[in-house]
């Protein structure tokens, strides 16, 4: 495999301004974010707020189409709007503004409604990887929820309402390859190690030395020269439960001599090897959500069609098949150890690893060509990262928003026990949705019209209740007193945390690191709480 170039100087610069993001999501996820287009519908505070938490980290280009003009009320609830602005276009008006912010990012406006734009541009989404849109009414956004799962292109809807709001993603199907966990499992392979591995563990016989020679030893060999004691001891198997561990342990506290007042303090490696029993000792097995991946009708039914991701999944199914275990990730946990023990341990991890990602490659190529795609398909340093993190890849496959009014598959039951759910807040939102689209204003926009309003808002959740089958759930007076009372106002503040978590799942989608939402997010700032539901 080939040797990655050394940086140019645009490169380093380039690490220099992104230097915090890029310890996050690496140069190929910033790579992706450079290389993406990315539409906004409606440049509301949610809107532009949204915006501007992607053109900091340095997407490639934007563009808003939004047939508003900037009024007093944007003024009063977006920072990116000042008075001068009042009466202009508001996509120019949030174009520049936002431009200002990087001058690596490429943006452009369209000064027409999202309407005119669906029914008078063809293919015009199709030239973005993600679509953005805030405050879009239901008559607009079943009929666009509906385009996009067609064009397969992932949409973001999102709104802001006084206190409160909600995002939803649309994505039919979302892969990752780095999921980033908590807390990741180290792979050491000490149960089955390949053969220059035992090789060199098998030599090292540390009851041999002496307290000054092992203290230099590193934990891992440790630990596997007295699970190896273990399993002499016990039939050939590994320690399985609480007890047997604990016995493992102290195999290994009993293994460093005591000193000459027959006092046995343990050296810094031999604690670590005591740590190591619990997450080291257990068998490689294929994690449920690699082997469901593994079974799924796109990994085993490969077209033409069929993106990388698949490709490396059959793969490395055949990989799997042959060998019964995962490609190694090839990285060793920090040990206490002299210098040349531990480089030699981590030469022959990092050595299998590159061994297994070659071959993986190989197999993924080969696939590829007989699917008749492309020489250049399959990346050479995506196969790499696919090998290192191939025991947390996932695949999240989500619904269709237009479902939930046309279908009606959603199911809000097992939500609606609680009173102080917050998925009642997204049910308010989404009569509001329809409100607008049947009145044309939003309730309590006029304070004369906040009672009647009222009313006529908790009509219509009623008919989406009874619509989505959940005739018996109560929605509180109180709620959609205070939904009413906002008039339809976005307060910054708010528009702001949740542009923060809508961004945060933008990126997500483009990098295809860490797990993004499925599928709805709400938020509540009176109480600062917030929730996700899978609708």
């Amino acid at each position: 495999m080939s040797t990655p170039s050394p940086k140019s100087p645009e490169q380093r610069e380039k690490h220099r301004k992104y230097d915090r993001q890029l310890r996050l999501w690496g140069d190929h996820g910033q790579k992706l974010l450079e290389n993406a287009k990315v539409c906004l519908i409606n440049a509301t505070a949610l809107g532009t707020e949204t915006l501007k938490s992607l053109v900091l980290p340095g997407i490639g280009a934007f563009t808003i189409v939004d047939g508003e003009k900037v009024t007093e009320e944007d003024v009063g609830s977006n920072f990116f709007f000042e008075e001068d602005s009042i009466g202009t276009s508001r996509a120019q008006a949030a174009t520049h503004a936002l431009l200002e912010l990087n001058q690596d990012v490429r943006g452009d406006y369209i000064d027409e409604s999202i309407e005119n734009v669906m029914s008078h541009t063809h293919n015009f989404f199709k030239n973005f990887t993600v679509i953005i849109a805030t405050s879009l009414p239901e008559k607009t956004l079943v009929p666009l929820s509906k385009l996009l799962w067609e064009a397969d292109i992932p949409f973001l809807v999102g709104r802001s309402l006084g206190f409160f709001g909600y995002i939803r993603l649309q994505t039919k199907e979302h892969t990752v390859v780095e999921t980033h966990p908590d807390n990741e499992n180290l792979d050491l392979r000490l149960d089955k190690p390949w053969p220059a591995l035992k090789e060199h563990l098998d030599k090292i016989d540390v009851e041999s030395l002496d307290n000054k020679e092992r203290s230099h030893v590193p934990a891992l060999v440790i630990l596997y020269y007295y699970m190896q004691k273990f399993r002499d001891q016990h039939g050939g198997k590994l320690p399985s439960n609480r007890i047997e561990k604990e016995k493992l342990r102290q195999m290994i506290r009993e293994g460093f001599s005591p000193d000459e007042h027959g006092i046995r303090i343990l050296e810094e490696n031999y604690e670590q090897a005591i740590n190591l029993v619990n997450t080291c000792v257990n068998p490689v097995s294929i994690p449920p959500n690699v082997k469901n991946i593994l079974e799924d009708e796109k990994c085993t039914n490969l077209n033409q069609e069929s993106t990388p991701f698949w490709i490396m999944a059959a793969a490395l199914k055949e990989i799997v098949e042959a060998e019964g275990s995962l490609p190694l990730k090839g990285s060793l946990p920090d040990m206490a150890a002299d210098t040349a023990s531990y480089v030699t341990l981590q030469q022959l991890y990092q050595t299998q690893a590159q061994l297994q990602s070659e071959t993986l490659y190989r197999h993924a190529v080969q696939i590829a060509r007989s699917l008749g795609q492309a020489p250049d398909t399959i990346c050479e340093a995506d196969v790499k990262l696919f090998c290192k993190h191939s025991s947390e890849i996932s695949v999240i496959r989500g619904s269709c928003i237009a479902d939930e009014y046309e279908k009606n598959s959603i199911n809000l039951a097992l939500h609606l026990d609680d009173p102080e759910n917050l998925i009642y807040y997204y049910i308010i939102l989404k009569g509001l949705e329809r409100f607008v689209s049947e009145y044309n204003v939003y309730p309590g926009q006029f304070a004369e019209q906040v009672e009647p309003d009222v009313s006529k808002l908790k009509t219509i959740i009623f008919k989406l209740l009874s619509q989505w089958g959940n005739t018996a759930a109560p929605v509180s007076d109180d709620r959609v007193h205070e939904m009413c009372r906002c008039g339809g106002a976005e307060l910054h503040s708010v528009s702001a945390i949740l542009a923060g978590c809508a961004a945060h799942e933008v990126i997500k989608v483009i990098t295809h690191q860490y797990k993004v939402i499925n599928n709805t997010f709400v938020y509540d700032a009176i109480t600062s709480t917030s929730a996700t539901f899978s609708l």
